[in-house]
């Protein structure tokens, strides 16, 4: 509609400019009719080009109120939630903090890596020794790379698949775990929604690096590790930095309706 009454506006001014009538059906003009024309079609014209203000300024804001309100119970959503703040010092951190590791904080026999490992990998083998839940050899579809594993469990091998804390527990710390009394630390430690198994080393290059600065190799798994990142921070009120969060954002915009997670 602008364009139209624009193209009306501009054309009403040509026949001006030339001397030709508005209406085919007018005499002759007198200078002071040709005048009146003008004033018409200036008219017409500031009001074509406030009515195409109006219409883009309303397009706009429509894209801004999508853009700033994404779907209920996604991973965006989610994110716009998070405080926004500088890392802390990562001053006073040690593995200790957040207890012995892999703990049987759920009291199933179990403990957090062998619970982990039976959740990830198929073609599962158990000891056939007195420990009833250690994983011997299992297939791992590893999300982080894209490849197949073959698990054996021994002291040259089992690193091959390692568990890797989504949010790592250095940056835990910066971003609000000291103020953690310990028993929440231990839970958040071996929590199932923050731990996946990994290859060994994937795991390794990532260490301590938020999104910011690592993501997974395989560029499909992205949105779903980001989405799993975000649930862990908001279920345990971390902070993100302002790098963090945009690095987020770039991945999510690519699968704005990507769900957050929740433990399994």
């Amino acid at each position: 509609m602008y364009r139209i009454l624009l193209e009306l506006s501009f054309s009403a001014c040509a026949r001006v400019r030339e001397g030709r009538p508005l209406s085919t059906k007018s005499p002759k003009s007198s200078k002071s009719q040709k005048s009146a024309r003008l004033r018409r079609v200036v008219r017409i014209t500031l009001i074509a080009l406030a009515l195409g203000v109006v219409i883009a300024n309303a397009v706009n804001q429509q894209t801004i109120e999508a853009h700033e309100a994404p779907a209920s119970g996604t991973a965006l959503a989610a994110l716009v939630t998070l405080d926004v703040k500088g890392p802390a010092a990562s001053t006073g951190y040690e593995r200790e903090n957040f207890g012995s590791a892999w703990a049987d904080v759920d009291g199933n026999g179990c403990d957090t890596r062998n619970d982990i490992l039976a959740r990830d990998l198929t073609d599962l083998t158990y000891s056939t020794r007195d420990k009833a839940c250690e994983i011997r050899t299992g297939t791992f579809d590893d999300p982080y790379t894209g490849e197949v594993i073959s698990f054996v469990r021994g002291t040259k091998t089992s690193s091959a698949v390692q568990i890797d804390h989504v949010i790592p527990l250095m940056d835990a710390w910066r971003k609000g775990a000291q103020s953690w009394d310990a028993e929440t630390r231990l839970r958040f430690a071996n929590d199932p929604l923050n731990l996946l198994a990994s290859d060994g080393s994937a795991n390794q290059s990532k260490g301590a690096r938020d999104a910011s600065a690592w993501l997974p190799p395989n560029n499909a798994f992205r949105c779903t590790y980001v989405a799993r990142q975000i649930a862990v921070k908001v279920t345990y009120d971390l902070w993100v930095t302002a790098a963090e969060r945009d690095a987020m954002a770039t991945v999510l915009d690519g699968c704005p309706s990507e769900p957050l997670p929740v433990a399994s």
